[in-house]
């Protein structure tokens, strides 16, 4: 990123790659219109440009897997960050035979991550798929990567927007403004801000949505009732391509979007780290305390891994569970007042 004033004072903003032309990028720096412009210089980027790699290789494992059916099926956003990462390790260890990599050299690459638990795992994700790959096709008969150390962490992933921050969120954005449907559609449907970004008309069938998901590699088909907080949605103008979309009427990026979003709960005095995907976890969270089983969630977010959603259950089962046990005490061990002169009884 080229970032500077001219001598007009007026400030420009470049994307630029080495050895590439720069593209000029509107501002102001980090708006929703620079953000759309830095995505789509980002998309049209080539990824894995150089030379071909040398048979045999790690390069050209991980080429070989961009090229696989495993790769093709996964979602957009999931293959460019899979190939940033990939293709970030290649340019160090592209050059390694891919059949002398043992269990002991991935563990000495998720040690040299000890400080970052969550990349080194994630890094060891990915190694994984391309050894399954490499396998797949003859290149090595054992998968380094599957007996390879996992390091535990203590983060719980994205915060879980408590109800609080709906109230406040809805009292900083009143019904009909953009941001307010966007967080009533993500609270009101679970879904992923991919399949919240084009939802529309299209998906309307009687009072259902209906959409496909790609899901861990699989197309999941799924059909949500419109709730009852979100009726309004039947009101909005036909003429927009999604629900949530821009000034402009358009669909906004996923990306874009996140930014968006975390920039209106920021100005509703929310916390800085309040996602769509926190939205997300709170609509499972409403359902389990509603009284969900982790099978009806799952039918609703799509889902596909019953133990993400078996913690919300287990949360919300504990919290009915506590005040019931507590009900009982006090019903146990009710503490009467009688006569002023005999104080204070047990019974």
């Amino acid at each position: 990123m080229n970032v500077y004033k001219d001598r007009h004072d007026k400030q420009r903003i470049y994307y630029r790659e080495p050895g590439k032309p720069q593209v000029a990028l509107p501002g102001p720096l980090y708006s929703e219109e620079f953000w759309t412009a830095y995505h789509k210089a980002k998309a049209a980027e080539p990824v894995s440009a150089g030379k071909a790699p040398v048979a045999g290789s790690m390069g050209a494992a991980i080429q070989g897997y961009y090229k696989s059916a495993e790769f093709a099926q996964l979602a957009a956003s999931s293959k460019q960050v899979y190939r940033r990462i990939l293709d970030s390790f290649a340019k160090v260890h592209g050059h390694a035979p891919i059949a002398g990599l043992q269990t002991r050299h991935i563990n000495g690459l998720i040690d040299a991550k000890a400080e970052t638990p969550a990349a080194a795992n994630i890094l060891r994700k990915r190694l994984s798929s391309v050894f399954e790959y490499a396998k797949s096709v003859g290149m090595i008969q054992v998968n380094p990567a599957k007996e390879a150390k996992r390091i535990k962490t203590k983060s719980k992933g994205y915060r879980t927007w408590t109800e609080a921050d709906i109230a406040a969120y809805r009292e900083q954005w009143g019904e009909g403004t953009p941001e307010r449907i966007a967080m009533e559609v993500l609270l009101h449907t679970g879904l992923r801000r991919s399949d919240a970004v084009r939802l529309g008309w299209q998906h309307l069938v009687d009072d259902t949505f209906v959409i496909w998901t790609k899901k861990s590699q699989e197309i999941v088909e799924l059909h949500i009732p419109i709730h009852r907080d979100l009726g309004f949605i039947l009101d909005l103008p036909r003429g927009k391509e999604t629900f949530i979309s821009t000034v402009y009427g358009k669909a906004r990026s996923e990306k874009s979007f996140t930014n968006w979003i975390r920039e209106a709960a920021h100005k509703a005095g929310l916390p800085s780290n309040s996602s769509p995907h926190g939205l997300r976890k709170a609509a499972c969270r409403r359902l389990a305390e509603s009284g969900c089983t982790a099978l009806e969630i799952m039918s609703i977010t799509g889902h596909r891994d019953i133990k993400e959603i078996e913690r919300y259950t287990k949360a919300a089962e504990m919290k009915r569970l506590s005040r019931a046990a507590m009900a009982k005490s006090e019903q146990s061990f009710i503490i009467k007042l009688t006569n002023p002169n005999d104080g204070l009884v047990e019974s």
